[in-house]
């Protein structure tokens, strides 16, 4: 699965100003739901608390990976959002989080999901990319980083 698949402009911001973690999984949710008529701005809210509650999704260096399985979803949607500043996420490391790469998944789709994370965590883990993505000044300068 390729990253372009699943990222688009409209469903990415930079420089977020929030000061909590409950805070910017509804900023993403509402991007979620702003740009996909289909999707429900509180069912999307919700599942993201969900699995907040089973344990951070604050991966280290910044980064966290919150995600979600939505009924009737029928592919996978990336919202990504950088956030200024860094906000505690409960992170692994105990370290702020500013980079904050969503994913919505079908309810049904398991396997993919996990495939769908672990290739995202793998271009996340690439030093260059991150740092492209934290000098990123608009949604377009972001979708390049993770090109």
């Amino acid at each position: 699965m390729e990253i372009q698949a699943i990222v688009s402009l409209d469903r990415t911001e930079c420089a977020v100003q929030c000061n909590s973690k409950k805070r910017i999984l509804e900023i993403i949710s509402d991007i979620a739901a702003k740009n996909n008529p289909d999707i429900d701005q509180a069912t999307v809210l919700a599942s993201l608390l969900a699995r907040e509650r089973m344990g951070s999704t604050g991966i280290g260096n910044g980064i966290a990976l919150p995600h979600g399985r939505l009924p009737g979803l029928e592919h996978v949607i990336a919202i990504i959002v950088t956030s200024n500043p860094a906000i505690d996420f409960d992170a692994l490391d105990d370290q702020p989080v500013d980079i904050f790469f969503a994913l919505l998944v079908p309810e049904e789709k398991t396997e993919g999901h996990l495939q769908t994370l672990a290739t995202v965590a793998g271009k996340l883990s690439d030093k260059e990319t991150v740092k492209a993505i934290r000098r990123a000044s608009t949604s377009d300068d972001i979708i390049t980083a993770l090109s």
